[in-house]
């Protein structure tokens, strides 16, 4: 095998430039469509509320089998909405990964709730059930916060145990919420992320696997009509069906009409984009296990594969030399939340070792649905030739 520096002079010919994710290319597939769809926002003039956030919530209700979709400002504004319905107080304890990004932890607090940092399995770098049952338990004998809502994150795409934190959550008296902020279009035992707990919020940022072209997010609701109708008037400054008075405290958390524009566009290529996404990451399963530990999923979880995960030894190094033969990457996430300093107050005594560990392993690869077989194998060889010479 070519050593990293032979394959940095391959690269141009056999593969070309390498994108860790590829907008441009997607861009090109529906430009005509979307501006189609912005060019009828602009003639309707409906630039908030307009028909096409009607059309995307009935769409998403459809693709997910969620009876509510509330179409909402951002991915973070997806999860404060709904935590807002609940009128959390400091003394409500909301029970979050410590490895994730720190718009969980944000929400939490936000929401007026106390977020209770829970250890990840190293496997599937989601929240541990283990861990969490002995949090709950902690936060019980301790007597200070009352045990809430388990708010659990699918990280890079593979969603979390909810068979069972749907079972704890049962015995405790709490709810679950799903942080579906990079799993949209994954799947537990046949059903789609957004139908996996009674309240998801997802992201449709840029860079999402459905992203718009700005900022986007949606809350979720499985069945409970009142939390919809709570949440959608959350999401327009609290106020009541005819946006009169304010019959509780909101947020302006609406969707543009230009991004439902484009969403709709993304959803109608979305399916087959993610059968994409899987062809990719059957080769770097495939190639890569024998020097990585690939993430790893649930029984009967299917990834949307927002990203693409491992955890590998002498990452930095590793890194180093895949970017000198022009594969791009990136790492989620460098720090655990309880160790920021903007939650340092909330840090569990002893630690997370398993966040902890896994912020220094952990290595994104290029994840998109216009990422070609040839190019994957690419990024295969690259990355073995980087861990030999590391």
């Amino acid at each position: 095998m070519n050593g990293v520096s032979n394959l940095a002079l391959e690269r141009e010919s056999r593969v070309g430039n390498i994108a860790f994710i590829d907008l441009k290319a997607q861009q090109k597939v529906i430009r005509e469509r979307v501006e189609k769809r912005l060019l009828a926002v602009l003639d309707h003039g409906r630039y908030i509320a307009g028909p096409e956030i009607d059309e995307l919530e009935e769409t998403l209700e459809q693709k997910t089998g969620a009876k509510h979709v509330i179409a909402c400002s951002n991915g973070t504004d997806a999860l404060i909405i709904p935590m807002m319905a609940l009128n959390l107080t400091r003394e409500d304890a909301v029970f979050i990964p410590g490895f994730t990004y720190n718009a969980t932890a944000n929400a939490v607090l936000i929401a007026g709730g106390t977020p209770v940092f829970v250890d990840i399995d190293p496997d599937t770098f989601n929240m541990s059930t283990t861990d969490l049952i002995t949090r709950i338990e902690e936060v019980k004998l301790e007597g200070r916060l009352k045990p809430r809502v388990i708010c659990a994150v699918d990280l890079f795409g593979s969603p979390a145990d909810y068979n069972v934190l749907n079972r704890i959550a049962e015995a405790e008296d709490m709810l679950v919420f799903a942080d579906g902020a990079q799993s949209f279009g994954g799947k537990l035992d046949g059903q789609w992320v957004g139908n996996l707990a009674p309240v998801t919020g997802t992201s449709f940022f840029p860079g999402k696997a459905l992203g718009a072209y700005g900022d986007a997010g949606a809350t979720l609701v499985r069945d409970d009509d009142e939390m919809a109708k709570i949440c959608e008037s959350i999401r327009w400054h609290g106020t009541d069906e005819q946006r009169r008075e304010s019959v509780r405290v909101g947020i302006n958390g609406r969707m543009s009409t230009f991004m439902a524009a484009v969403l709709l566009e993304k959803v109608a290529i979305f399916y087959d984009e993610l059968e994409a996404r899987h062809r990719i990451a059957r080769i770097y399963n495939e190639r890569l296990s024998d020097i990585a530990r690939p993430q790893q999923h649930v029984d009967g979880a299917e990834s949307g594969y927002g990203y693409y995960t491992i955890a590998i030894d002498n990452r930095d190094a590793v890194r180093e030399k895949a970017g000198e033969a022009g594969v791009p990457t990136a790492i989620y996430y460098m720090q655990p939340l309880h160790q920021m300093k903007a939650f340092e107050a909330y840090a569990p005594e002893g630690g997370l070792p398993n966040c902890e560990k896994a912020a220094g392993d952990v290595l994104s690869l290029p994840m998109h649905p216009y990422l070609t077989e040839e190019q994957a194998h690419f990024i295969c060889d690259v990355m073995h030739a980087a861990v030999k010479e590391v």
